[in-house]
Parts: structure tokens; C-alpha cells; sequence
């Protein structure tokens, strides 16, 4: 048995062809849906990067206990369980938040594991003259400004692009091991994540009329009236120019199956972690505003060698956290108790559900839920800032915890998430570099009536519905008492 995982970073479900986009070019995306299983209703767990990887190893929530950081001590990992069950496992990836600090041990899990160098501001190459920026430039208000253009610098040639050259490494596995048995292969591309940098080729494939300032790399935050005249289709313009390389090197995944006749015995997974909003609802990116279905409904594709079905659509619902256990299944290695997703086979086979709601967000930011026909969002109380991290790994994202953190932490547990591990409790003090959820308050969007959201409404059912849903998901992740206090939620 081997598998295949592709995951992208910020792939937009609505921009792609097989989900009903008629202006990106995305034939291999296509050709992806027919030769497997495309799922309408599949959502996020835990939001940004990092943290849906957590969910990736463990198949539980991170968003309720954990902001990002590295994986636990306590963590079960589906990569290393693999391993430890003869199934060798192998990471190839340019996703650079691997190589910072909230994120070093996940790449470590793997038997092996191939790093790509110079995405968005990876500290990678040194040069202490100023980089060649254009004169007129809407600057992204981030400490990785500099170094993304450092990098820019060193990558004038496809060739020489981190996703090409992560696509490379990808064929030489399949080449060496692809008559192999009994591996798994994860292909990570930090793109089509901004910024937006690819070559003119790309960019050729979508003429507009555009006359403001440079730009490729929208801020996380809502567009405001001074932003350049067609900048809105400017933006979605250079997204799809990256969306159709990576549809390029797409196709030379599928072209090597074909060539190795391996859809007889090799799963195929492609997903995201997340979307991202490009002018929807009036904002630029994700973390900030709502989590509004452009960031959360993601594009999910399985091929099942021993199933083989081929071209049909599932619309059960679905989530991040149900891939580990769907994997360890295929592999019939035995699923760890702390997993709380739900095998897909027979959602594969046969559509059935495997839940009646789904929950999602990012650590301190709104609860939000949908059972398929409602999605609704639950605001923290405004005045209630007993927000903490359950942590053994005190790392954020770029950093340690700082000192006025630790110096208020204690030792509490052990929880049903952990493994019976006793962990730090430790309030949360947002780093600088971080960007959190604005409270917006709470609400109610009916999908069915609004597909796309433009319209909360005021139905104390439906409320009363959802909030009994993340209740009890709650209770199921044996979450704290105070993060039911937080969102004014009543346990029992």
C-alpha cells in the first residue's frame, strides 16, 4: 500500500475549475476530479498554517487549547505511528514556517524529509545591500518585507522557484521508490499563498487593466476606499497566475501516476489548509476579519485504490481533522484513541455522514459552526481576556514565550487531550508579529437562503441549534472550563 498527499497552502475552492470556476485555467485540477472523489462540504479545523498541520498528525482540534506552536510532547503522530508500523513516511516541502520556531518538530516525525529554501521571507539568503524594490509599491506592513525581496532576487527563473524545485525532489521520489511498497509521500507548496510571485508566463494567462502601484501581496485587513482603482481583480489576477503553476506541476504528479500505472495501489489526498479572501466580503486574507466559507469550505480530492471510484462528488461533511484517521485505515494500522476525526471510507463509497456539525477557528478568535445549512459564529465575551495556551512546547510562531507569560504559568491537568500528560497553563499575550481576530460579535448566516454569506440573520433556533453543536464537540475534546465561560456557553 503507498499514498500520495498534496497539500497546499490558501488553495481557494471557488477558483478552481472542477468547483464551478470558468475564468482560471485549471485543466489538471480537472483531470484531478475525475480521477478521484471531489467533496463539496469538506472545512477547516484549526486555522492559520501550523496548526492545521497539528491536525494532520493527531486528528484533533488545536484551535480550543493551542494557538500555533509546535507539535506536544503528548501528540500522537500519524507520520511516526507509520513509521513505527514499517510504513516509511517522507516530507517534501517549501513551506518555510516548518523551519521557525512554532513549528521545528513537525518535519521530524517523518522517517525523512526534504526541505526547499526562499518562499514569502524565509531567512534564507544574506545580502546586506538593499534589494531591488519598484519605486511605486503597496508594502505589506511585515517584518518579512525585506527578506521576501532579498529572495525575489535569487529566484528570476522557474526553475529556480521553491515549488518547481519541490515538484522536482517530489518526481525523483517517485522515481526511485515509486515501484517500492508501503510508504507514504507528503508534498507540501507554500503556494498559491501569498505573495503572489510567479513568472510573466503565468501572469499572461489573465490581461486586465490595472495602472496603480505594485502589488502582489495583499495585507491581512479589510479594503478601504483608498485602495488603487482595480486593485480587487488586480489581486485575483496575480492569485490565479500562481494557482495555474501550481496546476502545472499538478499535472506532473498525475502524469507520473498515469506513466506508473499507479492508481492501482496508491491513494491520492489533495487539500489545503485553508483559503484565503481576495476582495470577498470587502477584505484581503485571513486571521483578521470573520471566517467566512472563502476560508473555511476548502477543496478536498481522494483517490481510494480499492474502491476505485472515479469522477463523483460526496457532500457529507468532512474536515482536516478526518485524514489521519482515514490514512491510518487505508495502511490497517490501528487509529489512537486521541483521535477524534472520523475515518471517509464510506463517505467515499457511499456518501454517509460521519457528523451532523462541524467546528473550526483560531485559538481566541470566534467559535464558528456549520451543520451544512447554517454557519454561525461565536464571539468571545469582549471583557473576558482568560485566554490560555495548554502547552508543554512554549513556542509561537517566530518565538519562545516571553517571561511575562511564563512568569504567571502553572501546572494543571492532566486533560482528555493529553494524553494523560499534566501541561503548562499559560495566558496568552499576543506576539507583535502575530495577527489576531477582530471581535466582530456573533453571526448567523443561513447557506442555503445565502450561499454566499452577505446576510446574518436573527433565528433563535437555528442559534440555539449550533450552540448546542459546539457544546457538546466541546465536551467530546474534553475543553477546559473557562473557554466555556469566554464564549458564554452553558456546559450542561
Amino acid at each position: 500500500m503507498k499514498a500520495i498527499i498534496v497539500m497546499y497552502d490558501s488553495l481557494v475552492k471557488n477558483l478552481l475549475q472542477p468547483y464551478g470556476c470558468q475564468w482560471t485555467k485549471t485543466p489538471n485540477f480537472q483531470r484531478l476530479a475525475q480521477r478521484t472523489v471531489k467533496f463539496e462540504n469538506c472545512y477547516v479545523g484549526s486555522l492559520p498554517c501550523m496548526p492545521a498541520r497539528r491536525e494532520m498528525h493527531t486528528g484533533r482540534y488545536n484551535f480550543f487549547t493551542r494557538s500555533w506552536g509546535p507539535l506536544e510532547p503528548y501528540d500522537e503522530s500519524m507520520p511516526e505511528n507509520l513509521m513505527k508500523n514499517g510504513i516509511h513516511t517522507h516530507l517534501i516541502s517549501d513551506h518555510y514556517h516548518y523551519w521557525e520556531e512554532g513549528g521545528a518538530n513537525y518535519h521530524t516525525h517523518f522517517g525523512t524529509w526534504e526541505i526547499v529554501r526562499g518562499q514569502e521571507g524565509d531567512k534564507w539568503k544574506a545580502q546586506l545591500k538593499e534589494p531591488k524594490i519598484p519605486e511605486k509599491v503597496i508594502a505589506r506592513p511585515t517584518h518579512r518585507w525585506r527578506q521576501d525581496w532579498v529572495n525575489r532576487g535569487f529566484l528570476d527563473e522557474e526553475e529556480k522557484q521553491p515549488q518547481t524545485v519541490t515538484w522536482d525532489l517530489a518526481m525523483e521520489f517517485l522515481d526511485l521508490n515509486g515501484d517500492c511498497d508501503s510508504w507514504l509521500l507528503q508534498i507540501e507548496c507554500f503556494d498559491p499563498h501569498e505573495p503572489f510571485f510567479t513568472q510573466q508566463s503565468y501572469k499572461d494567462l489573465y490581461p486586465h487593466t490595472y495602472a496603480g502601484p505594485f502589488f502582489d501581496w495583499p495585507p491581512y485587513r479589510q479594503i478601504k476606499e483608498d485602495d488603487p482603482e482595480g486593485a480587487r481583480e488586480h489581486i485575483r489576477c496575480q492569485y490565479a497566475a500562481l494557482l495555474s503553476m501550481c496546476d502545472r506541476n499538478l499535472g506532473r504528479l498525475l502524469d507520473k501516476m498515469d506513466e506508473k500505472n499507479m492508481w492501482e495501489d496508491t491513494m491520492l489526498i489533495v487539500n489545503t489548509d485553508h483559503g484565503f479572501m481576495l476582495g470577498e466580503h470587502s477584505w484581503w486574507g485571513k486571521n483578521v476579519g470573520p471566517t467566512y466559507n472563502e476560508i473555511a469550505n476548502i477543496p478536498l480530492f481522494i483517490w481510494d485504490p480499492r474502491h476505485k471510484l472515479a469522477g463523483e462528488t460526496r457532500n457529507a461533511l468532512v474536515q482536516t481533522i478526518d485524514l489521519a484517521p482515514t490514512i491510518y485505515n487505508y495502511f490497517q494500522v490501528q487509529i489512537p484513541e486521541s483521535v477524534m476525526g472520523k475515518d471517509l471510507e464510506n463517505v467515499i463509497v457511499n456518501d454517509i455522514p460521519v457528523r451532523c456539525a462541524a467546528v473550526y477557528g483560531s485559538h481566541g478568535g470566534n467559535i464558528n459552526c456549520t451543520d451544512g445549512r447554517y454557519v454561525y459564529m461565536r464571539a468571545p465575551d469582549p471583557d473576558n481576556d482568560n485566554l490560555f495556551n495548554y502547552t508543554l512546547n512554549c513556542s509561537h510562531m517566530c518565538q519562545g514565550f516571553t517571561r511575562e507569560e511564563l512568569e504567571g504559568a502553572e501546572l494543571t491537568g492532566p486533560f482528555g487531550f493529553t494524553n494523560g500528560y499534566p501541561v503548562l497553563k499559560v495566558k496568552k499575550i499576543k506576539p507583535k508579529t502575530q495577527s489576531g481576530q477582530l471581535n466582530m460579535g456573533d453571526f448567523l448566516f443561513d447557506l442555503k437562503q445565502d450561499p454566499h454569506m452577505e446576510h446574518s440573520i436573527h433565528n433563535e433556533e437555528a442559534e440555539y441549534m449550533m450552540k448546542k453543536h459546539i457544546v457538546e464537540i466541546m465536551k467530546e475534546n474534553s475543553v477546559p472550563e473557562e473557554v466555556y465561560v469566554r464564549y458564554r456557553l452553558r456546559k450542561e
